[in-house]
Protein backbone atom coordinates (compact mmCIF):
# COMPACT_ATOMS: atom_id res chain seq x y z
CA UNK A 1 0.00 0.00 0.00
CA UNK A 2 1.57 3.37 -1.29
CA UNK A 3 -0.23 6.65 0.67
CA UNK A 4 -0.85 9.46 -2.57
CA UNK A 5 -2.91 12.01 -0.03
CA UNK A 6 -4.82 12.42 2.89
CA UNK A 7 -8.37 13.53 3.34
CA UNK A 8 -7.40 15.81 6.12
CA UNK A 9 -6.98 20.11 5.48
CA UNK A 10 -4.58 22.14 7.79
CA UNK A 11 -5.37 25.34 8.86
CA UNK A 12 -1.97 26.77 8.20
CA UNK A 13 0.38 26.44 5.27
CA UNK A 14 3.06 24.08 6.34
CA UNK A 15 6.44 26.29 5.74
CA UNK A 16 8.24 23.61 7.80
CA UNK A 17 6.94 20.31 6.68
CA UNK A 18 7.72 21.98 3.06
CA UNK A 19 11.14 23.40 3.90
CA UNK A 20 12.37 20.08 5.48
CA UNK A 21 10.98 18.62 2.16
CA UNK A 22 13.33 20.83 0.22
CA UNK A 23 16.40 20.98 2.38
CA UNK A 24 16.47 17.16 2.15
CA UNK A 25 16.42 17.12 -1.94
CA UNK A 26 18.79 20.17 -1.96
CA UNK A 27 21.28 17.77 0.08
CA UNK A 28 20.54 15.05 -2.25
CA UNK A 29 20.83 16.80 -5.55
CA UNK A 30 24.16 18.62 -3.83
CA UNK A 31 25.65 14.75 -3.52
CA UNK A 32 24.40 13.85 -6.87
CA UNK A 33 26.33 16.33 -8.63
CA UNK A 34 29.57 15.85 -6.76
CA UNK A 35 32.59 14.76 -8.64
CA UNK A 36 32.92 11.39 -6.65
CA UNK A 37 30.52 8.80 -5.37
CA UNK A 38 28.05 10.78 -3.76
CA UNK A 39 28.42 7.88 -0.52
CA UNK A 40 31.88 10.37 0.09
CA UNK A 41 29.40 12.42 2.68
CA UNK A 42 28.90 9.59 4.35
CA UNK A 43 32.30 9.52 5.89
CA UNK A 44 31.57 12.91 7.81
CA UNK A 45 28.16 13.07 8.10
CA UNK A 46 26.31 10.06 8.53
CA UNK A 47 25.67 8.03 11.53
CA UNK A 48 27.59 4.87 12.32
CA UNK A 49 26.93 3.10 15.43
CA UNK A 50 30.39 1.70 16.85
CA UNK A 51 31.83 5.75 16.02
CA UNK A 52 29.39 7.15 18.21
CA UNK A 53 29.58 4.72 20.80
CA UNK A 54 33.53 5.01 20.59
CA UNK A 55 33.96 8.69 19.95
CA UNK A 56 30.90 10.37 20.85
CA UNK A 57 31.80 13.69 21.70
CA UNK A 58 33.15 14.63 18.72
CA UNK A 59 30.84 12.27 16.43
CA UNK A 60 27.15 12.84 18.09
CA UNK A 61 26.44 15.78 15.41
CA UNK A 62 26.16 12.71 12.65
CA UNK A 63 22.78 11.93 14.35
CA UNK A 64 21.55 15.13 12.84
CA UNK A 65 23.38 15.43 10.06
CA UNK A 66 22.47 11.98 8.76
CA UNK A 67 19.01 12.83 8.82
CA UNK A 68 19.11 14.75 5.68
CA UNK A 69 21.51 11.94 3.75
CA UNK A 70 19.54 9.22 1.42
CA UNK A 71 21.08 6.70 -0.54
CA UNK A 72 19.37 6.90 -3.46
CA UNK A 73 16.32 8.75 -5.29
CA UNK A 74 13.88 6.08 -4.02
CA UNK A 75 14.60 6.40 -0.67
CA UNK A 76 14.38 10.11 -0.97
CA UNK A 77 11.20 10.07 -2.63
CA UNK A 78 9.70 7.32 -0.89
CA UNK A 79 10.32 9.65 2.95
CA UNK A 80 9.74 12.90 1.39
CA UNK A 81 5.76 11.53 0.32
CA UNK A 82 5.52 10.30 3.69
CA UNK A 83 6.75 13.36 5.08
CA UNK A 84 3.88 15.76 2.80
CA UNK A 85 0.93 13.72 3.39
CA UNK A 86 1.53 13.10 7.22
CA UNK A 87 3.85 16.01 8.31
CA UNK A 88 1.58 18.85 7.48
CA UNK A 89 -1.36 18.02 9.96
CA UNK A 90 1.49 17.51 12.72
CA UNK A 91 3.16 20.89 11.85
CA UNK A 92 -0.62 22.31 12.36
CA UNK A 93 -1.29 20.65 15.15
CA UNK A 94 2.17 21.56 16.87
CA UNK A 95 3.53 25.17 15.90
CA UNK A 96 6.13 25.63 14.39
CA UNK A 97 8.82 25.42 17.27
CA UNK A 98 7.07 22.70 18.72
CA UNK A 99 7.02 20.65 14.96
CA UNK A 100 10.62 20.61 14.65
CA UNK A 101 11.61 19.85 18.01
CA UNK A 102 9.61 17.04 17.89
CA UNK A 103 10.91 15.96 14.62
CA UNK A 104 14.68 16.04 16.04
CA UNK A 105 13.25 14.11 18.77
CA UNK A 106 12.13 11.29 17.40
CA UNK A 107 14.65 11.39 14.69
CA UNK A 108 17.40 11.29 17.45
CA UNK A 109 15.12 8.63 19.72
CA UNK A 110 14.92 6.77 16.37
CA UNK A 111 18.85 6.25 15.59
CA UNK A 112 19.77 5.31 19.24
CA UNK A 113 17.14 2.56 18.65
CA UNK A 114 19.18 1.47 15.71
CA UNK A 115 22.32 1.69 18.09
CA UNK A 116 20.83 -0.44 20.67
CA UNK A 117 20.27 -3.29 18.61
CA UNK A 118 23.43 -3.09 16.29
CA UNK A 119 26.12 -1.60 18.42
CA UNK A 120 28.76 -3.42 17.01
CA UNK A 121 27.54 -2.31 13.34
CA UNK A 122 29.90 -0.12 11.07
CA UNK A 123 27.52 0.28 8.34
CA UNK A 124 26.85 4.38 8.01
CA UNK A 125 22.52 4.83 8.63
CA UNK A 126 21.17 7.81 6.91
CA UNK A 127 17.92 8.58 6.05
CA UNK A 128 15.00 10.79 7.55
CA UNK A 129 13.09 8.03 7.78
CA UNK A 130 13.50 7.57 11.64
CA UNK A 131 11.69 11.44 12.03
CA UNK A 132 9.32 10.87 9.70
CA UNK A 133 7.99 7.45 11.62
CA UNK A 134 7.45 9.38 14.52
CA UNK A 135 5.20 11.53 12.11
CA UNK A 136 3.14 8.60 11.31
CA UNK A 137 3.25 7.85 14.86
CA UNK A 138 1.65 11.06 16.41
CA UNK A 139 -0.59 11.31 13.13
CA UNK A 140 -2.31 7.80 13.94
CA UNK A 141 -3.11 9.24 17.89
CA UNK A 142 -4.19 12.29 16.39
CA UNK A 143 -6.08 11.77 13.44
CA UNK A 144 -6.79 7.90 13.59
CA UNK A 145 -9.86 7.83 11.06
CA UNK A 146 -8.74 10.42 8.65
CA UNK A 147 -9.20 8.89 5.35
CA UNK A 148 -6.09 8.21 3.41
CA UNK A 149 -6.09 7.74 -0.64
CA UNK A 150 -3.86 4.90 -1.01
CA UNK A 151 -2.45 2.86 -4.13
CA UNK A 152 -3.07 -0.84 -3.46
CA UNK A 153 -1.59 -3.31 -5.52
CA UNK A 154 -2.13 -7.01 -5.33
CA UNK A 155 -0.47 -8.89 -7.91
CA UNK A 156 -2.41 -8.36 -11.08
CA UNK A 157 -4.89 -5.95 -9.31
CA UNK A 158 -4.88 -2.68 -8.01
CA UNK A 159 -7.19 0.24 -7.25
CA UNK A 160 -7.01 3.54 -5.42
CA UNK A 161 -9.09 3.27 -2.06
CA UNK A 162 -10.08 6.16 0.93
CA UNK A 163 -8.94 4.29 4.07
CA UNK A 164 -8.85 5.23 7.61
CA UNK A 165 -4.99 6.33 8.68
CA UNK A 166 -4.82 3.39 11.52
CA UNK A 167 -5.67 0.90 9.00
CA UNK A 168 -2.97 2.27 7.11
CA UNK A 169 -0.33 2.79 9.76
CA UNK A 170 -0.82 -0.06 11.62
CA UNK A 171 -0.14 -2.12 8.63
CA UNK A 172 3.20 0.05 7.87
CA UNK A 173 4.75 -0.39 11.17
CA UNK A 174 4.02 -4.32 11.47
CA UNK A 175 5.62 -4.25 7.96
CA UNK A 176 8.94 -3.02 9.63
CA UNK A 177 8.55 -4.87 12.75
CA UNK A 178 8.20 -7.74 10.06
CA UNK A 179 11.18 -6.73 8.12
CA UNK A 180 12.99 -6.09 11.75
CA UNK A 181 12.68 -9.91 12.44
CA UNK A 182 13.17 -11.70 9.15
CA UNK A 183 15.42 -8.84 7.29
CA UNK A 184 19.42 -10.14 7.32
CA UNK A 185 22.36 -8.08 9.67
CA UNK A 186 23.04 -5.13 7.41
CA UNK A 187 19.90 -3.99 6.03
CA UNK A 188 18.07 -1.35 6.43
CA UNK A 189 17.60 0.00 10.25
CA UNK A 190 14.12 -0.93 11.07
CA UNK A 191 14.60 -0.79 14.25
CA UNK A 192 15.19 3.19 13.77
CA UNK A 193 11.72 3.15 11.98
CA UNK A 194 10.34 1.09 14.97
CA UNK A 195 11.60 3.56 17.45
CA UNK A 196 10.77 6.70 15.85
CA UNK A 197 7.32 5.44 15.56
CA UNK A 198 7.05 4.29 19.49
CA UNK A 199 8.41 8.10 20.45
CA UNK A 200 5.76 9.44 18.25
CA UNK A 201 3.15 7.56 19.46
CA UNK A 202 4.30 8.84 23.27
CA UNK A 203 5.71 11.87 22.70
CA UNK A 204 2.65 13.41 20.77
CA UNK A 205 0.30 14.35 22.99
CA UNK A 206 2.53 15.67 25.90
CA UNK A 207 3.95 17.86 23.10
CA UNK A 208 0.44 18.48 21.70
CA UNK A 209 -0.69 19.46 25.39
CA UNK A 210 2.52 21.72 26.36
CA UNK A 211 1.73 23.88 23.02
CA UNK A 212 -1.85 24.79 24.56
CA UNK A 213 -0.40 25.88 27.69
Amino acid sequence: MIPLKDDNPTRNFPFLTLGFIVLNIAVFLYGANLPVHPSVLYADYALVPTQLLNNPFTTYPTVYTSMFLHAGIWHLGGNMLYLWIFGNNIEDALGKFRFVLFYFVCGTLAAFGHIATDMDSKIPMVGASGAISGILGAYLILFPFAKIRTFIFLGFFWTIARIPAIFLLLFWVGLQIWNSASSEAGGTAWFAHIGGFVAGVLLILPFKNFAKR
